[in-house]
Formats: structure tokens, sequence, C-alpha cells
């Protein structure tokens, strides 16, 4: 059995991988070109195609304190039907990202992601005899990224199972072929995956098989500290409506401007919901000011949030 802290650490090497930060991005909206999964969304970024994603859609809409549960749900018939017009559909995307700030959404996330990778993961690694952290977290990665059984298979037939060899040589074997398979696709999108084997493979050549704390992986640090920190890019605040929103250095960024630009998002106004308010927001609501016969300053004040924010 892994400590809770290996198994975070394997968590935060695949989060690191999915979406470059160590808790994941609970926000992240994703459309690759060629990926088959097409809408990507979450912490560990499940699919539109594969149907995981409608149901974690619908476990978070079903939880009666979902603060934008009711924004979400009609929706989920087009998630269940796996409906590819909503790769485009920018105002959801946006309802997805802003989803992100609401606790219960980033735990419906968690248990999601857990019942759904890590744990299937957990029990193969068991079956197969693998218990290192290290050589967990190849398995939960395969998990999450796809093609496990086939890989797997392939590295059985070339040095057996985990019985026939130590579980080093087996877990060293499954990577190379892992990265010679992505390197070799005919889909650019998991070619340019190959990192993923090279990061673990350094983590071996280093022998970091049991994962030690502090790691730093592709830039990122992974420790204790890190481990326990707020979700980057999740805000819990301020509330709208405690101050108005202008340009300024350091950027203004919080709950109150991600909902403001979620306002303007729904007024079929072509902004990203990502909580920082820079140039481009400014810009737009100097817009909107416009065309709504307002005083044209780019500042929100709390009038303009009261009757944008919901």
């Amino acid at each position: 059995m892994l400590t809770t802290t290996q198994k975070k650490t394997a968590e935060s090497l695949v989060n690191i991988f999915e979406t470059g930060r160590v808790l994941g991005d609970y926000g992240q909206v994703t459309l690759i070109a060629g990926d088959t999964g097409h809408l990507t969304f979450g912490r560990s970024q499940t699919t539109l195609g594969s149907g995981n994603l409608n149901e974690l859609l619908q476990r978070y809409c079903a939880n009666a304190g979902a603060r934008f549960g009711s924004r979400i749900a009609p929706y989920l018939s087009r998630f269940a039907a796996r409906d590819l017009k909503l790769d485009k559909e920018a105002k959801l995307h946006n309802l997805l990202r802003a989803s992100a700030d609401d606790n219960v959404m980033r735990d419906t996330q968690d248990t999601f992601f857990d019942e759904a990778y890590w744990q299937p993961a957990a029990r193969t690694a068991k079956r197969l005899n693998i218990t290192s952290p290290l050589g967990v977290a190849v398995v939960y990665d395969s998990f999450v990224h796809g093609s496990w059984r086939s890989m797997r298979n392939r590295t059985i037939q070339q040095v057996g199972d985990n019985t026939s060899c130590n579980e080093h040589k087996w877990i060293t074997t499954y990577i190379a072929i892992r990265r010679a398979w992505l390197a070799n696709s005919s889909r650019a999108d998991l070619r340019a995956t190959v990192y993923r084997m090279d990061a673990f493979q350094r983590l071996i050549d280093q022998d970091y098989w049991g994962l030690p704390l502090p790691l730093v992986v592709r830039g990122q640090e992974i420790s204790t500290d890190s481990l326990s920190a707020t979700p980057r890019g999740c805000y819990d605040g301020p509330q709208p409506g405690t101050r108005s929103l202008v340009l300024q250095s350091p950027l203004q960024r919080g709950l109150d401007v991600r909902l403001l630009q979620l306002g303007l998002s729904d007024r079929g106004i072509d902004i990203k919901a990502d909580g920082i308010f820079g140039q481009t927001s400014l810009r737009l609501v100097k817009e909107y000011q416009y065309t709504h016969n307002l005083p044209v300053t780019g500042v929100a004040d709390l009038a303009l949030i009261a009757r944008l924010v919901e």
C-alpha cells in the first residue's frame, strides 16, 4: 500500500503531464486537433468522447450544493449523447472554467478521478505485483492516457509478466515500449506526449522508485507544501460587488473577475473566463458599456457588476 503522500505524489506526476500543474487544473478546457476524446475538462482531463465527462457532470449536477449545477444541467442530455457540437460552444467552456471555483466541483472531480482511474490502476498494479510508488504511477498514467492493455501485453511478450523478472526491469521495459509506440504513432497529438515516458525514465535513472520528496518534474516542484496548496487558478474570492474591477498592475484576479467575464460570455461576448482582468477584459467592458449607452470607462463598477453577475 502506498502512503497518502506517495499516492498524492503519483497523482501529481500525471497532473503535471495532463495540465502542467502539480494539483492539476480543475478548470482546464482543452481541444486538441485529432484527439478522439474531443472536448476535455478538469484535473485529469476527462473527455466528451469517452462518456466520462458526462458522468462527471452528472455527478456534479446531482449535488444540491453545486453552485453551477442548474446552469450546466441543460447541457447534460447533449453530453450523454456525446454531441460533438459541444466542442465549439464557448459559453459552455466558460461555465466549466468557472465551476472549478466551486469546492463541490473540485471534490466531485477528486472522487470521480479516484474511482475512474486511480483505483482501477492500483488494483491492476497489485495483481501484477507492482508495489513501488513509481511503478504504480506508471500504471496510473496509462489508465489516464490510454492503451494500458496493449502496452502491457507487448511488455509481457518481451520480458514475461512481473513474476518472470523483477519489477524494476518490467517497468523500465514497459516505459521503453510505450515511448516507442507514442513516438511512432500516426497521431501527432500522441507523438507529442513522449515526454511522459521521458520523465518516468529520468526518475528511474535517479533511482527514485519511492518518489521521495521534494521532486522537480517538468519544471514543477512536488513537495509537501505544493501538495497541500490551494489549486492554482481556483478562486474563493473576492465576492462580486466587494470591489470595482479595473486594469491595474498587478492585474486583478479572483472569483469576481471570473463571474464578470462569465456574465459577458452569457451575453454573447467572446471572452475567456480565466479570472484575470487584463487588456481584453478592459476592451470588452468598454465595448459593453458603449453598446448599452453607459459611460465608457473600462471600469466595472459595482452597478455594472450587479448587472452582469447572476
